[in-house]
């Protein structure tokens, strides 16, 4: 997959868990999990802002392109 998906980065660099995370984004963990891992095939404008306000970052700290071959 060409893009890939930092949660974990930006979680881990704010000592943030994915349940504390999901909850203040309006998620399950479930559903951070599998942004989290890359099985997600689609994120909604809403839900990337939310990410974003709570994490008080950017969409591309988020998500990154990597050409195939390269993860």
């Amino acid at each position: 997959m060409p893009i890939v998906v930092r949660i974990d980065v930006e979680l881990a660099k704010r000592k943030l868990s994915v349940g504390e995370f999901a909850e203040r984004v309006g998620l399950t963990p479930a559903n951070v999990a599998v942004l989290k891992n890359g099985r997600a095939k689609a994120v909604r404008f809403s839900t990337l802002e939310a990410m974003c306000r709570v994490l008080e970052c950017q969409p591309g700290d988020l998500l990154e392109w990597v050409p195939d071959g390269d993860e």
